[in-house]
């Protein structure tokens, strides 16, 4: 991308700042050149309501940014690339805290990795970081082994488990003898598949489409929707995080919706929780953000990052 990065709204780290760069894009990704055109000012972009369109440009940009191969299985999620690396980034900052102002060495949980497996790739080519990939659906899992397969230098670095309980977000997936440098989430956002059909028709109305137009965006039930939306995910994850508590240096998860953060550090005040944040993020119009505690204090934090870096 062109432009300087004050003129950003994402991470300074963030490698997607200004306006594409179509040229580096498709020559890093050919079949996205077939999708450019001039919009109405002019200027070359593609078509944001056509969903091979969207996917193409966010495969070029993972590509030609982090030399990732990244195809993905059919009505999978296509998410935009630039936001989710930010989470990544302000992640990091968050870790650095605990370790003198560097970025550490990290092993992170991903909990709901999906089919595109995005955080894992996407991490672990910019920090070098581990990863370790939770999700309930046997198809997602297996389409997320194959891209990580199909980038051979990232294999060592992503590990992907299935979590077999339905009910469950954390328990079950991790080990009485394993340890993380951080867990981090982005929960399924509506409450049910009504919800999600109605906020997918409202996309849908904001690009101006048909009704019967497809989605640019993709995605499964269980990356969408879940009993209780975000909240009732997150209040879930909050629960069960108690138990992993000395294993886990910081939790952390994405809340889309900022009417939600209320009752969810509530929830974490009648717990035994060492330390609250919550960590915002500008990513163009939108604002996003994610909640993020702890049961250890600072100095157990950054001896566990020390242990799990060395």
């Amino acid at each position: 991308m062109k432009k300087s990065a004050s003129t950003s709204p994402f991470h300074a780290r963030n490698r997607h700042q200004g306006e594409y760069d179509f040229a580096a894009l498709t020559a890093a990704h050919p079949p996205l050149k077939a999708k450019v055109r001039p919009n109405g000012y002019g200027v070359k972009s593609v078509d944001f309501a056509d969903p091979e369109a969207v996917m193409l440009l966010n495969q070029a940009l993972i590509k030609l940014f982090y030399d990732i191969d990244w195809q993905l299985s059919p009505g999978s999620l296509c998410p935009p690339v630039p936001g989710r690396a930010d989470y990544l980034h302000y992640l990091a900052d968050l870790l650095a805290l605990d370790n003198n102002g560097v970025i550490p060495m990290a092993d992170i949980l991903d909990v709901g990795c999906g089919a595109n497996c995005i955080y894992p790739l996407i991490g672990a080519a910019e920090y070098g970081w581990r990863f370790t990939g939770t999700e309930i659906d046997e198809a997602a899992i297996k389409a997320a082994n194959r891209i990580v397969a199909a980038n051979p230098r990232l294999t060592r670095q992503i590990r992907l488990r299935r979590q077999k309980n339905n009910d469950a977000v954390l328990a079950g997936v991790v080990s009485k003898t394993e340890f993380f440098s951080a867990v981090m989430c982005n929960p399924p956002f509506h409450a049910s598949p009504d919800e999600a059909v109605a906020g997918s028709q409202r996309k849908v109305r904001n690009l101006g489409l048909d009704k019967s137009a497809p989605l640019n965006f993709g995605g499964q039930h269980n990356e969408l929707w879940y009993p209780g939306g975000e909240k009732a995910f997150i209040g879930k994850m909050i629960a069960e995080s108690v138990a992993l508590g000395r294993q886990i240096g910081w939790f952390t998860s994405l809340v889309s919706r900022k009417e939600n953060l209320p009752a969810l550090e509530k929830q974490l005040q009648a717990l035994d929780v060492a330390e609250v944040r919550v960590v915002n993020m500008a990513q163009g119009q939108k604002q996003s953000r994610f909640l993020a505690w702890s049961f250890m204090p600072a100095a157990p934090r950054s001896k566990l990052l020390s242990r799990l870096g060395s």
